[in-house]
């Protein structure tokens, strides 16, 4: 039994302070489960910052851009009964130094232990213009602000929409512009064709998808400057267009660099095998945040790993709290889901390295397979509120997530 066990069985030791920065799928996972397992102990003071109390279905953006209603969904409400306090605020500033965050400027909160969530937002700041006049979905105001230029557009009767990007963002926002506003020219450029990465039959599923609901793609193109009314490719080719989504690549907050945390080439945090920061090792980072070497890579954001590193970090705190090392924290893909407009999908199985297997589902199983996924992380959190356990389930990805560092999972 360690100090603060010791005082806290005699009734004398404060709460563990752990502030969870970002309240993303990956965030809301660390602070619900953190906050159901010591449900009654007192051992943790969870808090949990946010920009804006509504919860963001990130998978769901492509929808709130083409104008259609989602269900509002409230952090302070799922946290109801958790004794996890909520904060609304951005994060200004963090000092690893003096374990504290300014929040909008003027007001400081202290940690004992800090998990930083911040995501990453589109990289409008890549190519020249994009940040002026190109519209992003990195947030649900931001996509409203598309919303309503689609909805102006389409009382014209006439236009072009050019979506930069052909990623699995691009892809899904080209299918609902083109399916929502079929008299719309809707251009998917990229410099890969649509799903390069999965199996021939998906690809070649998704192409035709595309195909029929008239996205006109061009691949093998780069964007290197938007215009108020057009963009520049490489080769020298300028597009009309009348609005531009830029979905051309993400990039993570800066604070965490500025913090003099450790960061990648990317500004994501280094971690180690327990998601602990490599050089502040009181900080944890999970999601898009967070530069995770697993066997295969470093794993890139989606919330199918988002919220299984907000778990671990959850479970390493509460291991630690207890006197307990941190396991090691282990994940794999199995599966690549893709909205093809609301009446289509193709779902693509991966191995847990993220290559594509044989195995895919389209058409309407897959738009339900797609559906179940996308609606689960709400249902998820309510479980782990009465259930922690339920949420320390994912695929560890067996040989593939293997690292020198650490052989066993979760």
């Amino acid at each position: 039994m360690n100090a603060k066990q010791e005082q806290r069985k005699a009734g004398t030791a404060k709460a563990h302070r752990v502030v969870v920065l970002g309240a993303g799928y990956a965030g809301m996972a660390a602070a619900v489960q953190l906050a159901a397992r010591d449900k009654g102990r007192g051992a943790v003071e969870v808090t949990v910052v946010n920009a804006q109390e509504r919860f963001t279905e990130r998978m769901r953006l492509p929808m709130t851009a083409t104008g259609q209603q989602l269900s509002e969904l409230s952090i302070t409400q799922l946290l109801d009964g958790t004794g996890a306090r909520f904060v609304r605020g951005w994060v200004t500033a963090v000092d690893p130094a003096a374990k504290t965050v300014r929040i909008d400027d003027d007001r400081v909160l202290e940690y004992d232990t800090l998990v930083y969530g911040l995501g990453a937002v589109a990289d409008t700041a890549a190519v020249p213009g994009a940040e002026d006049h190109a519209y992003t979905l990195s947030s649900p105001q931001e996509a409203e602000l598309l919303a309503e230029r689609l909805e102006r557009l389409a009382r014209r009767e006439t236009g072009t929409v050019v979506v930069a990007g052909s990623g699995l963002v691009g892809i899904e926002s080209a299918a609902e512009i083109a399916e929502r506003y079929p008299h719309l020219t809707v251009l998917l450029l990229g410099r890969q064709e649509p799903g390069a990465t999965m199996h021939p039959k998906a690809k070649a599923y998704l192409r035709a998808a595309l195909d029929r609901l008239g996205v006109q793609v061009r691949a093998g193109v780069e964007v290197v400057k938007v215009l108020p009314g057009s963009v520049d490719l490489a080769d020298g080719e300028n597009l009309a267009a009348d609005a531009v989504l830029w979905a051309g690549g993400m990039r993570v907050s800066p604070l965490a660099a500025a913090a003099g945390l450790d960061v990648d080439d990317h500004g994501r945090i280094v971690v180690d095998a327990t998601l602990r920061s490599v050089s502040h090792p009181d900080v944890y980072a999970v999601g898009d945040a967070a530069a995770i070497t697993q066997g295969y890579g470093v794993m890139h954001g989606t919330c199918q790993g988002g919220m299984p590193t907000g778990v671990h970090a959850a479970l390493g705190i509460d291991r630690a709290l207890r006197g307990k090392e941190p396991n090691p924290f282990r994940f794999g893909y199995y599966h690549t889901p893709v909205s093809l407009g609301r009446g289509d999908a193709v779902v693509q199985f991966t191995r847990p390295d993220d290559r594509p297997r044989r195995i895919v589902l389209t058409g309407g199983l897959a738009v339900r397979y797609k559906e179940t996924v996308t609606a689960s992380p709400w249902p998820t959190y309510g479980r782990m509120k009465k259930m922690p356990a339920s949420g320390a389930f994912w695929p560890h990805g067996g040989r593939y997530s293997r690292t020198d560092r650490g052989r066993s999972a979760t």
